[in-house]
């Protein structure tokens, strides 16, 4: 009996989890056919059961041990299945208004299955020959339906977070010097970098200075007109007085529909002031830059099509599954600037592009399958059609709600609306302080009451001291029979809402 156990041949070995054909082909028909029934009812289920953690965790059966033994495939698969029906929250529900998240199309969830049976590593060409060529053709292809250039460059990754912060991380490379990279900040000399956005940009700026080792007090809020746009005045005060102080300006970040109200900053003016400065232009696209594909998408958002840097969310407007976002920089070398430790790599005589000189990660998933089946499914005029619709039903909402007795509009743009619940008794006296606070507290209540009961689900926003529903349409299962439906759902939770809260004496006034 050998010792060694290095030395005992394997013929025709089988392990525990490989799977032979015709048991991968019964089991796979099975999951296709249970995920086709799980799509043609998902408007007859609720958005969400609006569960416990405790509650979920009780029928995972979640302090059960790892076993000891395998079990059966299809057993594994069908728990899966169920426990994942029976109890998630489901943003592709036509009447899932909440956040920023699409429904899955179809062929981008076929073109996941098939991107995990190949599973090519997308970080190096050698190891992902076509894979990668598709990704470069679709960041093309995603240049070309914003209006970007499509001559530069640019990689997918997790979504909006990721994506903004690798054009705030390449500005910094860009405007502070490749020697920011050896150096470091410290090591760099003069003033301080300096980075601007609005006081509606998202909180990915401050990860992002954070970990750049500029810290979060390098960024500089720049204060809002009443519309909620970036004022372009107090952003050039800002500026100079940096300069002043012996400080560097690099970048300034434009929002091109903002996550609160979806307000889309005046791109025009802030590309100009950014050029007057040499300061890296970047836009922060991740929810409103598919808009710019629409023939009537206002002349500001089109505007990013002279940035340095956009980021986008394929999984948001692009309606993508999980996970896909992406950034497009104007000149790829500025990418391998930021994060190349490499020589430029050759392949038969061909530049090839290796995805792992372009951003932070080696290994990388073939994210962008799913992208390039869209793009070409759809087409340009599907997209336009898609994303048009999404916009017009949220102004169709916004008239609905101003049209429901005891709900008050706020703000509409792009696909985005917010708006209120104020009780007829308390309409007049909305401006004082403490009426001010109970309606925040009942709104907030209504919100969450929303989200447990599952009919429909909106998500806040909390504007100027006021805590706003706030309804966001990025979904082509939505119609004008769910946006109708949706103000009268909200009115009568919240006279429920309001009529328990009176009774616990928390609207007295």
């Amino acid at each position: 009996m050998p010792t060694n156990t290095d030395d005992i041949a394997l013929p025709g070995r089988t392990a525990p989890l490989a799977m032979d054909a015709d048991t991968f082909r019964a089991l796979g028909h099975e999951m296709v056919d249970q995920v086709a029934e799980l799509l043609a009812t998902l408007p007859d289920r609720p958005v969400t059961r609006g569960e416990t953690p405790s509650e979920v965790r009780a029928a995972l059966n979640a302090e059960r041990d790892l076993p000891e033994t395998g079990e059966d495939a299809g057993a594994v698969l069908g728990r899966a299945t169920t426990l994942l029906k029976e109890h998630s929250l489901y943003n592709g529900h036509p009447r899932f208004f909440g956040y920023i998240t699409s429904p899955p199309a179809p062929i981008g969830i076929l073109g996941d299955l098939l991107a995990a049976a190949i599973n090519p590593n997308v970080g190096a060409w050698v190891l992902s020959p076509m894979a990668a060529e598709m990704e470069l053709q679709s960041i093309r292809w995603l240049s070309q339906l914003v209006g970007f250039p499509d001559d530069g460059g640019g990689i997918l990754v997790s979504g909006g977070n990721v994506a903004n912060m690798l054009g705030f991380w390449t500005a910094r490379v860009a405007k502070g010097g490749l020697e920011v990279r050896t150096a470091g900040m410290a090591g760099i000399g003069g003033g301080r970098l300096r980075a601007y956005g609005s006081a509606e940009t998202h909180t990915w700026i401050q990860k992002a200075a954070d970990l750049a080792g500029l810290g979060t007090e390098s960024v500089r809020w720049i204060p809002t007109d009443e519309d909620l746009r970036m004022d372009v005045g107090k952003l050039r005060a800002a500026i100079e007085a940096d300069l002043a102080a012996g400080d560097r300006p690099f970048m300034v970040v434009g929002t091109a529909g903002s996550v609160s109200t979806g307000a889309v900053d005046p791109l025009p003016e802030i590309a100009k002031l950014c050029r007057e400065f040499d300061l890296w232009f970047h836009v922060d696209g991740a929810y409103g830059a598919f808009a710019a594909a629409l023939p009537d998408a206002p002349s500001d958002l089109k505007a990013l099509a002279g940035a340095d840097s956009v980021a986008m969310d394929p999984h948001k407007w692009l309606y993508a599954p999980l996970e896909a976002g992406a950034v497009l920089v104007r000149d790829a070398d500025r990418l391998r600037d930021a994060f190349s430790y490499h020589p430029a790599y050759y392949h038969f005589g061909q530049s090839a592009i290796n995805f792992f000189d372009r951003g932070i990660q080696n290994s990388r998933g073939f994210r962008a399958l799913k992208v390039w089946l869209q793009l070409q499914h759809a087409g340009r005029e599907g997209y336009v059609r898609m994303i048009g619709d999404d916009c017009r039903l949220s102004r169709e909402l916004h008239r609905h709600v101003a049209d429901t007795h005891e709900l008050e509009p706020h703000h509409q743009s792009l696909s985005i609306s917010t708006f209120r619940f104020v009780p007829d008794d308390l309409e007049e006296r909305a401006g004082e302080e403490a009426v001010g606070e109970y309606l925040n507290a009942l709104n907030r209540a209504i919100q969450a009451r929303l989200e447990r009961e599952g009919e429909a689900f909106v998500s806040n926003a909390v504007v100027r001291g006021r805590y706003l529903l706030r309804a966001c349409i990025v979904n082509f299962h939505t119609d004008t029979d769910d946006v109708e439906a949706l103000p009268e759902i909200v009115v009568r939770t919240g006279r429920k809402v309001d009529a328990e809260m009176r009774t616990e004496g928390l609207g007295e006034g």
